[in-house]
């Protein structure tokens, strides 16, 4: 297999470990502690992504000192003892450490993103950024069926005995392309991470804040759903199958790959079709049929919501990396990371809120009216006249 191909395996592995909790947070705290409160859910998912958002420019500059595929042996073999520690914490303030610890190792994979468009064309990016974004919802989607399918057979904890396999599996496959890497089979894209960027602040910069706080809002919008969906389907929908949630669950992921495979059939020349607008407005249209008490309709606003949230962060990542230069990739993306982070955080303690005060349904109508702001500010900082800097990117989006 190539390097590419290798990479991606480990981020399908990574992000599949990365999501086996994701749809089913309050069962695991209810299941194992006896915790039902939903504001210490919405807490504990907005911890997890704070130390994301705090680890990975960390990682990004520890990259630039020490090759990245070693790097992510080292980190993923922790990651993995610390999942293993989470399976065996007795006391929640000891679960808390223990999984946050695993969350700050676990970060470091995302620097596989920067690392492979680092050593693609760019006119090919957009291709890359689609297979990855593509990676991360089918992730998801092996993550919710697998952690479903544990969840009725198996005890809650056993979901850490997964997700330290997974890290260990990344870390087997990473060790020898490590040791090519440090040949310099792989010198130059390694090189590309390490050398620190000695240009002045350009209009370049100005884009990468102004594109973070887009996705701020844009990711807020997008996760503010996500907590506590499978208890929402399973209170509208009556049933008490955990496996049949999960799936459910996943439906943006299954919408996502057949965007992907659509895409890819239609060829480069009709990429610009899907313009940021559209997929926003498509985001408010599935968040408010999700909000529906008709499971056909709720099925069909997540099919929706999913082909929105996969346009979109492609659309948005796109335009980081037609205005970088390879050499910044990794720092530039590691700030973007910190506004998507941020924005995933807020919606994680804004679910848990919600939940408590008006009930299972008002995360999606609160979703929709982020959409909305989404869009007003993408047309006020990036729309095509909003900035000359920006223009010639926006036009084609």
């Amino acid at each position: 297999m190539t390097l590419k191909l290798l990479l991606v395996l480990v981020t399908v592995i990574a992000v599949v470990g990365d999501s086996l909790l994701a749809p089913f947070y309050p069962h695991y705290f209810a299941d194992v502690f006896g915790l039902r409160d939903p504001e210490h859910v919405g807490f504990y998912i907005g911890a997890s992504c704070f130390t994301v958002m705090a680890a990975f420019p960390f990682w990004a500059w520890v990259a630039r000192y020490l090759p990245a595929l070693r790097l992510l042996v080292y980190t993923q073999l922790a990651a993995g003892l610390l999942c293993l520690l989470s399976y065996g914490a007795g006391s929640l303030p000891i679960f808390w450490l223990m999984s946050l610890g695993m969350f700050t190792f676990k970060a470091s994979y995302l620097l596989i993103y920067p690392y492979l468009l680092s050593e693609e064309a760019k006119d090919r990016h957009v291709g890359t950024i689609g297979l990855l974004s593509v990676i991360v919802h089918l992730g998801g989607i092996l993550g919710a069926l697998l952690s479903g399918l544990v969840l009725q057979v198996l005890e809650p904890r056993h979901l850490f005995l997964v997700m330290a396999a997974c890290d260990l599996t990344q870390a087997l496959i990473c060790l020898p392309l490590a040791r090519d890497q440090q040949r310099g089979a792989t010198g130059r894209a390694t090189e590309s991470l390490r050398a620190p960027s000695r240009e002045p602040r350009s209009r370049a910069t100005v884009l990468v804040y102004r594109l973070g706080a887009v996705m701020l809002l844009f990711y807020f919008s997008a996760f503010l759903t996500r907590p506590f969906f499978t208890l929402y389907w399973e209170s509208m929908s009556g049933l008490d199958n955990r496996l049949v949630a999960g799936l459910v669950y996943a439906i943006p992921g299954i919408v996502a790959l057949a965007a992907l495979w659509l895409g890819a059939r239609r060829g480069a020349g009709d990429e610009g079709r899907h313009r940021v607008v559209t997929a926003l407005l498509a985001g408010l249209l599935g968040s408010l049929l999700q909000a529906s008490p008709q499971e056909l309709l709720v099925l069909i606003g997540r099919g929706i919501f999913g082909w929105a949230l996969f346009q979109g962060a492609v659309r948005l990542d796109l335009l980081l990396f037609q205005r970088s230069d390879p050499e910044r990739y990794a720092t530039d993306f590691s700030k973007i990371h910190v506004f998507q982070q941020l924005g995933v955080l807020c919606s994680s303690f804004a679910a848990g809120s919600l939940v408590t005060t008006h009930g299972l349904r008002a995360p999606f109508v609160v979703a929709s009216v982020g959409f909305v702001a989404t869009i007003l500010l993408y047309r006020w900082l990036l729309h095509p006249g909003a900035q000359p800097a920006v223009s010639r990117v926006t036009a084609a989006l």
